[in-house]
């Protein structure tokens, strides 16, 4: 006799009895937090395109790219979480091994890029530009890319049967294994988002605190899923708990990038530009060490520094140049001196005869 359905589902496959099962309720708990997690980033799509014409920073304006890649991903994970509450399957299989490290690698390749250009911002040099950008989160994500796909193209054309039947341990150990490039993604994030505490330009730390929080939330949800899934639930004796951990780490990570990284970055997407705090443009422009002059202000535009009823520096003149008048003592003639002609003895000589 067939087993009827749980409680809360009706005629369905039995591979999705946990989205709906009313006694195992972590499913749909799991459902819940990653379809509310799907509305949110959603809406921060759409808000992205309605501040992108309210950016006045060019160095922020750049980031909007690396946000929407962020959030696709970070959709790409909630959607994921549901390939974990799904009883894994033929179907199923090949989706998490592909599109579990996929992800997570776009996400952690959004974080980096957007780390490696702080460090340059938080010293007062020119950022990357937005192609420079794209180009970086496409070479450290197409990395994963290309390794899953070898790993599935081999598995199902060489090793299909063995791939389709392989046991939960030897199925967590590949799955593991095949997310080692974003770990190494993952620890590399870290280091370099601590640099961007290192730098004269405050304000951009702030960006760079976001990322070194999320980063840290995340290797700590790594690390206990990752633990639990290839030795905690052998030793506790609950294979039953590998999808339920999954799925967790999944929803968990995804609320953890909207709520550490990228909700704060767009609150501060629109905030005005301080000129104390921030590179201005023409800096990028204009050799290091030609920034500062060292002439003498002219005085006639500090009239505010003057002191009332101070009379002491008479030679001074609001409208005068800022070079003081000085007293100069008559020089010495040094000329060469020219020749005089002689006064002539036949000057008053008028062509008479004198008396005799």
């Amino acid at each position: 006799m067939a087993t009827p359905p749980p409680r809360g589902c009706s005629s369905i496959s039995h591979d999705y009895y946990l989205l709906c099962d009313m006694e195992k309720a972590w499913g749909i708990v799991l459902e819940s937090l990653a379809t509310a997690g799907i509305l949110i980033t959603i809406f921060l799509i759409c808000s992205l395109f309605f501040l992108t014409c309210k950016v006045q920073d060019n160095s922020k304006r750049h980031m909007i790219a690396i946000y929407f890649f962020f959030l696709s991903g970070t959709l790409g994970i909630f959607g994921l979480t549901f390939a974990f509450i799904i009883k894994l399957n033929d179907r199923t299989r090949p989706t998490r091994f592909f599109l579990f490290g996929v992800i997570f690698a776009l996400c952690f390749s959004c974080l980096l890029t957007h780390a490696c250009n702080l460090n340059k911002l938080v010293r007062g040099r020119k950022p990357f530009s937005w192609h420079v950008l794209l180009l970086l989160i496409v070479s450290f994500a197409m990395v994963q890319v290309v390794i899953s796909i070898e790993y599935l193209v081999t598995m199902l054309v060489n090793q299909k049967d063995k791939f389709l039947n392989m046991s939960l341990q030897e199925t967590n150990k590949d799955f593991v294994m095949l997310l080692i490039y974003v770990l190494f993604l993952m620890a590399l994030t870290f280091l370099v988002s601590m640099f961007t505490f290192c730098g004269p330009y405050k304000s951009w730390k702030r960006h760079g605190a976001h990322i070194f929080v999320t980063v840290l939330f995340s290797i700590a949800i790594w690390v206990v899923w990752i633990t639990m899934l290839t030795k905690g639930n052998m030793v506790l004796n609950r294979h039953d708990w590998d999808d339920p951990v999954v799925a967790i780490a999944l929803v968990s990570n995804g609320w953890i990038f909207l709520i550490m990284y990228i909700v704060p970055e767009i609150c501060f997407l629109t905030a005005p530009l301080k000129l104390a705090d921030y590179p201005p443009e023409n800096d990028f422009c204009q050799p290091k060490f030609i920034k500062q002059t060292t002439g003498v202000d002219n005085r006639a535009y500090t009239q505010d520094e003057i002191v009332q009823g101070d009379t002491e520096d008479l030679s001074y003149s609001p409208y005068s140049s800022h070079f003081q008048m000085k007293t100069v003592e008559p020089q010495k003639d040094f000329s060469i001196p020219r020749p005089k002609a002689r006064t002539s003895p036949y000057q008053d000589y008028t062509g008479g005869k004198g008396p005799m």
